[in-house]
């Protein structure tokens, strides 16, 4: 009875892995089918004669577009961190007046749909003479990333033991030394998990991009992708194929820092 329950959940759990993962697979599967079969009816579930135009497309065209993109991620997690980091720690251990309303503030920022801070950012950048750089953009991306952060970090630093401060404390550490020698290392897992939140965040934003950076001279991989697109002519091998390839570096971060991110979304959860 217990083997014939287990192989009924492992058949489940294949079913609904292949029905996720299937718009991936046809992801690679037009990126490698050449434009003349693209139309077939019915569609070609397997490219049998499969090419690498779109591959190539993307190595002439869009390489600076992914280190743009690669730039305003590592940029959004570093000002994510700055800011996220030393909030977190006031709110959680040094007791600041207030920390609750912030908390629901906090909050409630994340409710805001991000089409209508984009509107916002768009008239207060071009105010700023920010419009279409890239540092208007990174500010803009850890606007998402920044209250995400506060929040996680803020649930882990509290639980952190007293005893650790107290013996900071005592051994003649103020209140930034305690910050960056106690609280920060063993904040690791969390300050992993909130960076690579931040920069997924940040990769594959593409509201903010098409509102304040359409027009820049340089712009991420996620406006890159409708130089592919015109008025006659989609080539949709190409958009497949720069999908495929931007979507290597969120692949292999999530593989690499898994663990990382099972611990810092559940550290704080139970305290003792």
């Amino acid at each position: 009875m217990n083997a014939r329950r287990s192989a009924w959940k492992t058949a489940l759990g294949v079913v609904l892995t292949a029905i996720m993962l299937f718009p991936a697979y046809w992801i690679v599967n037009v990126s490698l089918t050449k434009t003349s079969d693209l139309r077939a009816s019915p569609p070609h579930w397997f490219p049998w004669d499969p090419t690498l135009e779109g591959y190539q497309a993307v190595l002439r065209d869009q390489l600076p577009n992914l280190g743009t993109s690669v730039l305003i991620g590592l940029g959004c997690v570093l000002l994510t961190l700055v800011v996220a980091a030393p909030a977190g720690y006031a709110i959680g251990l040094l007791h600041l007046r207030g920390s609750g309303t912030l908390n629901f503030l906090l909050l409630v920022a994340q409710m805001i749909p991000a089409v209508t801070m984009a509107m916002g950012f768009y008239v207060i950048f071009m105010r700023a003479g920010m419009l279409n750089t890239v540092g208007g953009l990174i500010i803009a991306d850890s606007t998402i990333a920044v209250p995400f952060a506060v929040l996680l970090l803020t649930t882990f630093m509290s639980g952190i033991p007293r005893e650790l401060l107290q013996a900071s404390r005592i051994d003649g550490a103020g209140v930034w030394r305690t910050f960056t020698s106690i609280v920060l290392p063993i904040s690791r897992n969390s300050l992993l998990t909130v960076s690579l939140f931040a920069f997924l965040w940040a990769w594959s934003d593409f509201i903010f991009a098409s509102t304040i950076n359409r027009n820049g001279a340089l712009i991420p991989i996620t406006l890159g992708i409708y130089h592919y697109i015109g008025n006659n002519t989609t080539q949709w091998n190409s958009i497949m194929a720069t999908a495929a390839v931007a979507s290597i570096p969120a692949a292999v971060l999530l593989v690499v820092a898994q663990r990382y991110v099972a611990a810092g979304v559940t550290a704080g959860a139970v305290k003792d």
